[in-house]
């Protein structure tokens, strides 16, 4: 049984009886108090799954009365998409967006391949940000698709999905870490409710296989490696400190493009800058990025000896500064 949440949105009715649909008529559960739209939205601090349990403490209460294993939970426009399960000591884990792009990653190859066996893989894609976990590009080496990154926000996943198209390839998926999916090209954007489906499909499959879908993220974690990422911010309500900040960084030993070369005393050692505002990346060899310039916005990203990647970068619509950290293990070191 699988409990659907929206959050005082209208978009349940429709998304619940579109998965019963697909899930041959298995039984859906909804949130009463939160199915019917309210712009107040009295039940959340905040109505954005992305809070993580704070804005799931009605779904749960409802799954553990119905003895349901998986919450599925749109935000009020639906566009994006958080999934929690209940594990086997019987505490409740939420996905993270890399996780759930893992997830999806692996389903839509896998879909795609038995639906078109002959298809070349060689002319199939994937998509993400590029403050997003690598795990698809990870995928890609092992599997024999293509992999490309964009700047963060789907206008340029979408963007990018259309040129390929165009070139006649076949774009499968595309994510962003703030659990924003793109499952196939029907919608160029984020779709919570396409995405919810999509699990929810993947989950009944696994079920047969006496699989979850924990135990199918560690199947992807042995055999692409594991892919570790923290994510969070910092709130910062002044623009001429948070402009201080990134030029301190770019001007660290007093000149220009003189970015740090380690942190803690040297202790773990930089070697890779790219800076998405100026244009400065180091391991090119003109020292240009090849990803889109923008001077509107502040971004740097770090890449670390020991293989750990960075990013700092400023948000677009509220005061935050937030940071991406992500590091991978070969297979071989999984």
């Amino acid at each position: 049984m699988v409990l659907q949440h929206s959050i005082n949105t209208g978009d349940s009715n429709l998304d619940t009886k579109i998965t019963e649909w697909l899930l041959w008529n298995k039984p859906f559960l909804v949130v009463e108090e939160q199915k019917l739209p309210d712009p107040e939205f009295p039940t959340v601090k905040y109505p954005n799954p992305e809070e993580g349990k704070s804005a799931l403490d009605l779904s749960i209460k409802l799954a553990n009365k119905h003895s349901s294993t998986i919450i599925l939970a749109n935000d009020p426009d639906a566009d994006r998409l958080a999934c929690a399960t209940k594990t086997k000591s019987g505490e409740w884990h939420v996905f993270s967006g890399n996780e759930l792009g893992a997830l999806l990653g692996w389903w839509m190859i896998h879909t795609y391949r038995v639906l078109n066996p002959q298809a070349d893989l060689s002319n199939a894609y994937m998509l993400a940000s590029t403050v997003s976990s690598k795990i698809l590009a990870s995928m890609a080496k092992k599997e024999g698709f293509n992999f490309e990154e964009t700047l963060t926000g789907f206008k340029w996943m979408g963007n990018k999905a259309v040129e390929l198209m165009k070139e006649e390839k076949d774009v499968l998926f595309a994510y962003e870490e703030a659990i924003g999916f793109m499952c196939g090209t029907k919608v160029l954007d984020k779709d919570g409710i396409s995405a919810g489906v999509r699990v929810a499909e993947l989950s009944a499959y696994l079920e047969m296989l006496g699989l979850t879908l924990s135990d199918k993220l560690q199947e992807i974690y042995t055999k692409y490696g594991h892919h570790i990422s923290e994510n969070s911010y910092w709130i910062c309500h002044e623009s001429i400190t948070i402009k201080a900040i990134f030029e301190r960084l770019r001007n660290y030993y007093g000149k220009p493009n003189t970015y740090p070369t380690g942190i803690l005393e040297g202790k773990y050692i930089i070697t890779g800058i790219r800076d998405l505002t100026t244009g400065y990346d180091n391991t090119k060899l003109d020292n240009k990025a090849v990803l889109p310039v923008s001077k509107s916005s502040q971004m740097i990203t770090f890449t670390f000896e020991n293989g750990l990647v960075t990013t700092l970068r400023t948000s677009g619509t509220e005061p935050k500064i937030k940071y991406y950290n992500e590091l991978c293990a070969s297979p071989e070191e999984t």
